[in-house]
């Protein structure tokens, strides 16, 4: 059974909710077409949040392929269609983390695996400030880091990243707070 639905005008209003709901029962039901159809409308998501927690395209891409191969298979487990898209990113985050202890295991610097990467980048003001960023972001704690990331990098709303990361919102929003002003003070005054 094949099943083409192609994502709903943007200016219909909940159209494209229902829309994914339905390319999510689909996809339950064992349509292939269906899940690969919601895979693809939010692979470019999935491949920031990916970059974010990992700093590599090629580790990026491995964490979306497994998660992809996961989610597929603990399709049947997702209660609510409406929440794919958190359920998947959950998925994703859960890799990476994993993946970043591994690391940790092998690696005792988060940042040497970016040493060769970054000797080949011409150091101007942008990329300084850039290495500068990814330098304080790998010295917060995990749980700051995920929501830093998840806020200013995936532009997600603190309800989302609460759902995401299974905390309240207020503990998110305290620990926003909390992650900001560390990140002022590692950076210090011109931040």
């Amino acid at each position: 059974m094949k099943t083409v639905l192609a994502p709903a005008p943007s200016n219909a209003r909940g159209g494209e909710k229902v829309n994914l709901e339905q390319l999510v029962l689909h996809a339950k039901d064992g349509d292939d077409d269906a899940f690969f159809q919601l895979v693809s409308l939010h692979k470019e998501q999935l491949y920031k949040i990916a970059y974010a927690f990992l700093r590599n395209e090629t580790d990026a891409l491995e964490a979306i392929q497994e998660a992809t191969c996961r989610s597929y298979l603990k399709l049947a487990r997702l209660k609510q269609p409406a929440y794919f898209r958190t359920w998947l990113t959950r998925i994703l985050i859960h890799i990476c983390l994993d993946e970043q202890k591994r690391r940790k295991r092998i690696i005792l610097d988060p940042m040497a695996d970016d040493v060769e990467s970054r000797a080949s980048i011409p150091m101007d003001d942008q990329n300084v400030e850039r290495i500068q960023i990814e330098e304080a972001l790998a010295r917060l704690s995990p749980n700051y880091r995920h929501i830093i990331i998840l806020k200013y990098f995936e532009d997600r709303t603190i309800r989302d990243i609460a759902e995401v990361l299974g905390h309240p919102e207020g503990t998110i929003k305290t620990w926003l707070h909390k992650a900001l002003g560390a990140l002022r003070k590692d950076l210090g005054k011109g931040w």
